[in-house]
Parts: C-alpha cells; sequence; structure tokens
C-alpha cells in the first residue's frame, strides 16, 4: 500500500495503534467513530499490506534487571566477507536490541542492555571484540533517557 492511498481514517488508526497496540476493535472503532467491521477490515489490510509489521509489548528493562543501556560503535575489517559475517553475528547477540549501519567512521552502532558491568566487559572482551571482523569498538552508557518514542512521525501524510 503506498503512503498516497491511506486516508484520515488509516492514519488515525495508526497514530492510535502507535500508543496502544493493546486496543480491542471495538475500542478502536470507538475512538475512531467509526463501526467495528470497516474497522477491523481497514486495520487487516494495514497489517496484510506490511504497513503495521507488528504488534509487541515494550517492556522496562530496569524493572528486569538490565539496569546497563549502552551504545557501542563497531569499526570493523574491510575485508569482503567482515560485513555479513558481523551482520549474522549480531542476530545471535540476546543483549543487543538494535544494530544500525552508519556512514561515516562507524560501521555499527549497537544498542544493548546488561545486567551489569561484569556482563558488559565480558560481551565486548569475549564476544565482541575477539570476533573476526571487529577491528575496533568504543561504548557510551546512557546516563538518563531524554526521549523514547517507538511512534513514527505521520503529520506528512496528511494532506488537505
Amino acid at each position: 500500500m503506498s503512503s498516497q492511498l491511506l486516508d484520515k481514517i488509516d492514519l488515525k488508526i495508526l497514530q492510535i495503534l502507535q500508543e496502544n497496540g493493546r486496543l480491542s476493535n471495538v475500542e478502536l472503532s470507538e475512538r475512531i467513530s467509526l463501526s467495528a467491521s470497516p474497522c477491523l477490515r481497514r486495520l487487516k489490510h494495514l497489517e496484510d499490506t506490511g504497513i503495521i509489521q507488528r504488534y509487541v509489548a515494550l517492556l522496562n528493562p530496569s524493572a528486569l534487571g538490565l539496569g546497563l543501556d549502552t551504545m557501542i560503535q563497531v569499526s570493523i575489517n574491510k575485508n569482503g566477507t567482515a560485513r555479513e559475517e558481523f551482520e549474522q553475528s549480531v542476530q545471535t547477540w540476546p543483549s543487543v536490541l538494535s544494530c544500525l549501519a552508519l556512514t561515516g567512521e562507524t560501521d555499527f552502532i549497537l544498542h544493548a542492555f546488561f545486567t551489569d558491568m561484569t556482563a558488559f566487559s565480558h560481551f565486548v572482551l569475549e564476544i565482541l571484540l575477539k570476533h573476526p571482523s571487529v577491528q575496533d569498538a568504543k561504548s557510551g552508557f546512557i546516563l538518563k533517557e531524554i526521549k523514547n518514542s517507538t511512534a513514527l512521525p505521520l503529520a506528512h501524510l496528511l494532506t488537505e
């Protein structure tokens, strides 16, 4: 589905679900002032076309004993398969929530959570830096979360 094919009702559905993905179809339909059946059809269409990728529960890392929040900049060797090997390995590291490929001096940035400094040190020294593709890594610890949103901006899709 092209973003040009989204109307105001579709956008309202997306905005509401980004705030609370657990709403029932009845609750969602009431919030957008549409009866339940057409609301469900629209929702199913948004899912089928891939605009809605999945539904998740966002957990509180601190409440689960994951108090060390880190960002790790990784530079890799420039040999032919290094990038692919690193990308495959990242998929197997449960502490890493996201891995982004970058332009510039740093090749990747990892966002990872650990229970404590011991777990972090083990990951960096025994897993990350021992990876054959990794040339260098620099890390920083998150001191304070200023903004953390999972909601994508949708205002650019509104046309009047």
